[in-house]
């Protein structure tokens, strides 16, 4: 069953507050035309983002198809970092970076339509619908474009540029949010089941696993395991076995069926960039 809200005295803020978004950290938005070769950087950009695995805290959104929902999405988010492509004449891959701060003068809203969403125009849409709780803290990363031609893929250039923004909202925006490994033994010890899984603990599978893909090997009588950027590479699926968010892996088929069952301490080995157990017991 759904619950109703009023506005009354039991349900503090009553519909309003039902309906705002929960806020968070940093909010990504990808716009542009998937259909449309490089104009479609955007998106893209975005799902590789959501396949690496992205803090609670960061939140993305498709401006492509969301288009004036967006605009909403950003009430609540501390910060905003938004992803277009750009037709200046530069070179194409071309990276500008623009502090949303400088950015005064925004197109009209008069005749807007949702097949036209720029990111210009995602910002004035979300000073005049959210007013003073529009964010103030917003980064712009443009691409400038080889190709806009329907049904092409991004070209080279600007898949090459992609992956470099990539990297920059990485480092500057979503790395601080990233939860730190965990240093409780507690939180380090994996266990073994009958049935062929490998359970983490929730700590360990966030810092360590953020796309919950695992690629793993047994190597002089230990079970390596890899973290991968997301499903598209294959690997096995972490999910999720409880409300705490603890993992389970299942690991038979590595194993050849020779489950090792019980705890076991891991170790992460930042060499290798592999968590590391034991298959016996010391």
């Amino acid at each position: 069953m759904i619950p109703t809200t009023t506005n009354d005295a039991t349900h503090p803020g009553g519909i309003e507050a039902a309906l705002d978004p929960p806020g968070c950290a940093l909010l990504i938005v990808g716009c542009g035309n998937l259909l449309r070769g490089d104009d479609g950087v955007g998106p893209i950009l975005v799902r590789h983002l959501w396949e690496r695995g992205m803090p609670e805290a960061v939140r993305l959104a498709d401006g492509g198809t969301a288009g004036m929902d967006v605009a909403f999405k950003m009430r609540g988010a501390e910060r905003v970092v938004i992803i277009d492509a750009s037709t200046t004449g530069a070179a194409p891959g071309t990276i500008y970076r623009v502090p949303g701060a400088e950015l005064a003068d925004l197109p009209p809203l008069q005749g807007l339509h949702s097949h036209s969403f720029r990111w210009d125009h995602a910002i004035a849409f979300a000073r005049w619908a959210l007013g003073d709780e529009c964010p103030t803290d917003i980064t712009v990363f443009l691409i400038e474009a080889a190709d806009m031609t329907l049904g092409a893929d991004l070209s080279p250039a600007v898949a090459t540029a992609m992956e470099k923004v990539i990297d920059m909202i990485e480092a500057d925006f979503v790395g601080p949010l990233r939860p730190e490994p965990p240093t409780d033994p507690d939180d380090l010890m994996v266990q073994f089941t009958d049935d062929g899984y490998l359970r983490l603990s929730a700590a360990l599978a966030v810092a360590r696993f953020p796309a919950d893909v695992a690629v793993a090997s047994r190597r002089d009588g230990e079970l390596w395991l890899l973290p991968l950027q997301g499903p598209r590479n294959g690997g096995l699926l972490l999910k999720q076995r409880n409300p705490a968010g603890d993992r389970a892996v299942l690991i038979r088929e590595v194993l050849n069926d020779d489950i090792p069952t019980g705890a076991r301490p891991a170790m992460w080995d930042a060499d290798h960039g592999a968590l590391r157990i034991p298959l016996e017991q010391k």
